[in-house]
């Protein structure tokens, strides 16, 4: 009886551990760990208020590339 459980215990076990190498082969191999600036940010802007301006930093970051983008469609002569 003992050995049946030991047989399905270490075949469970490794069934998972080969499922979470599966998972942490297909998150690297599609990029999911390569945002390297939000850990570093996360470690930047740990408090309240850094995180507040952090935000307003990315509207307005995000705000000027449209602008950009607005102002490039102005100047660009069409077809």
């Amino acid at each position: 009886m003992s050995d049946n459980v030991m047989i399905l215990m270490l075949g469970i076990s490794t069934f998972l551990g080969a499922l979470g190498l599966w998972a942490l082969l297909w998150g690297i191999k599609t990029g999911q760990f390569d945002d390297q600036s939000k850990f570093l940010d996360g470690a930047q802007f740990d408090g309240e208020e850094e995180l507040q301006d952090a935000v307003m930093m990315e509207k307005k970051k995000k705000e000027a590339l449209a602008r950009k983008k607005e102002k490039q469609k102005h100047y660009m002569p069409e077809d």
